[in-house]
């Protein structure tokens, strides 16, 4: 009798082991190989303009959701939707959705390119967004930009008082989490490029724009244009997507 009991077990063992396996295998082919990530900083679908309608490309540079959008935004959470007084549709707030703007009408879509929700005004939520005060400021001194630390910064006649000194035709700061080490976008000899807090050239002059806009906060890209016309991102190391 008790052999046969442990038999009995170790037969529901294996039959465990292989539904675990099974399933394993099972998720795994579930996963989209257009979504794996090259890059693991920026994400994994990346807003592209194709022919004057945007879509989505992988980090590859295929097109994953069909350029059809007026307009369309990064895959983030959306805070007005996750604070919505309808708890339906508060899931349509996560990052794992974009808004894109079609025919007038905003929508939520999902990383198929789905339309899964339509913006309606009662369901949005009050939204605060964080306020932090920037740490750096650009500072013009002789018609030439540099960057002070608000802190630290008392007599611009002591140029050691000054963080970069003023050297640049144009300089921004662009938002973003870490305000110790904010990316700055720069211009010289009337070519764009971008500089950190140290003054080192992360993106090389050789753009006649780039937007001061959210993408490097929202994805850490830079949206960049040669001919001031087609824009596109780059990544911090000068990338093309």
């Amino acid at each position: 009798m008790k052999n046969v009991f442990s038999v009995v077990l170790l037969f529901l063992f294996f039959v465990s082991q292989s539904q675990q396996r099974a399933a394993g295998k099972s998720v795994s082919s579930r996963a989209n190989p257009d979504l794996v990530k090259v890059n693991d900083s920026i994400p994994a679908l990346i807003p592209q303009n194709i022919n004057g309608k945007y879509g989505f490309v992988n980090q590859k540079g295929k097109v994953i959701i069909k350029p059809e959008y007026s307009n369309v935004g990064f895959f983030t959470e959306d805070c007005n939707l996750l604070n919505s007084p309808n708890p339906k549709v508060r899931k349509f707030g996560s990052a794992k959705y974009a808004s894109v703007h079609l025919n007038g009408q905003d929508f939520r879509i999902n990383e198929s390119g789905t339309r899964v929700y339509q913006f309606k005004k009662s369901d949005l939520g009050p939204c605060t967004p964080e306020f932090k005060s920037q740490l750096f400021h650009a500072y013009v001194m002789n018609h030439a930009y540099g960057i002070i630390e608000d802190s630290k910064f008392e007599n611009p006649g002591d140029y050691r008082q000054f963080t970069i000194y003023p050297q640049y035709d144009y300089l921004h700061i662009l938002e973003g989490d870490d305000l110790k080490n904010p990316m700055i976008i720069a211009s010289y000899k009337n070519k764009f490029g971008v500089i950190d807090i140290n003054n080192k050239v992360v993106i090389p002059f050789e753009y006649s724009d780039i937007k001061r806009n959210f993408s490097w906060k929202l994805a850490r890209l830079f949206e960049v244009t040669k001919d001031g016309k087609n824009y596109y991102y780059v990544d911090s190391n000068n990338i093309r997507y």
